[in-house]
């Protein structure tokens, strides 16, 4: 009898992940091979949803360092699209003079929910480090189904690592072939 094939999604916290690619000396990365990287991630395993979340970038006509930023972001989802990604946008405030993402983990955390008690999935892979996510890593634990926590080596979140029962922390050598 032929063993079922183990079904994934993938949530990739757009931010986070491209803030860890900076910090390992990648200048751009808005080329990155997203669709072949998580195929080498999960194996075997059948991708059934990638989910792609990220504040949305807006920008007034006058700021054009704003105006840049809103085209690569733009280009990027574009790509990630027709790459099957679903995207999922929270929103950036601004405090203090810096902004900051605002909705994007509880938009991860539903979608990962949702696919689990819709049983769409045996497994899913979070591409995060945002500890905030822990409760509902653990729902889906207790749901029966498998967290696969990916982080980065250099700059791992402990608490994503005790939450989850598998995790792969990546080095550069494990992303250089993916980034273009």
């Amino acid at each position: 009898m032929a063993r079922k094939k183990n079904r994934s999604i993938v949530i990739i916290d757009g931010s986070n992940f491209y803030y860890k690619l900076k910090s390992l000396k990648y200048k751009e990365t808005i080329n990155f091979e997203y669709s072949k990287w998580i195929k080498s991630v999960v194996g075997d395993s059948k991708i059934v949803s990638k989910y792609y979340c990220i504040g949305k970038i807006k920008a007034s006509q006058n700021n054009k360092k704003a105006r840049k930023m809103m085209a690569k972001q733009q280009s990027l989802v574009t790509r990630l699209v027709k790459l099957g990604f679903v995207i999922r946008y929270g929103y950036l405030l601004k405090s203090g003079g810096k902004y900051h993402e605002k909705g994007v983990d509880v938009q991860m955390a539903v979608d990962m929910l949702r696919d689990v008690y819709k049983n769409k999935c045996d497994q899913v892979v979070v591409v995060s480090s945002d500890s905030d996510l822990i409760p509902a890593i653990e729902e889906v634990q207790n749901e029966g189904k498998e967290v696969l926590y990916i982080g980065f080596k250099h700059q791992p979140s402990y608490a994503l690592l005790k939450a989850c029962k598998r995790s792969m922390l990546l080095e550069k050598q494990d992303v250089e072939e993916f980034v273009k």
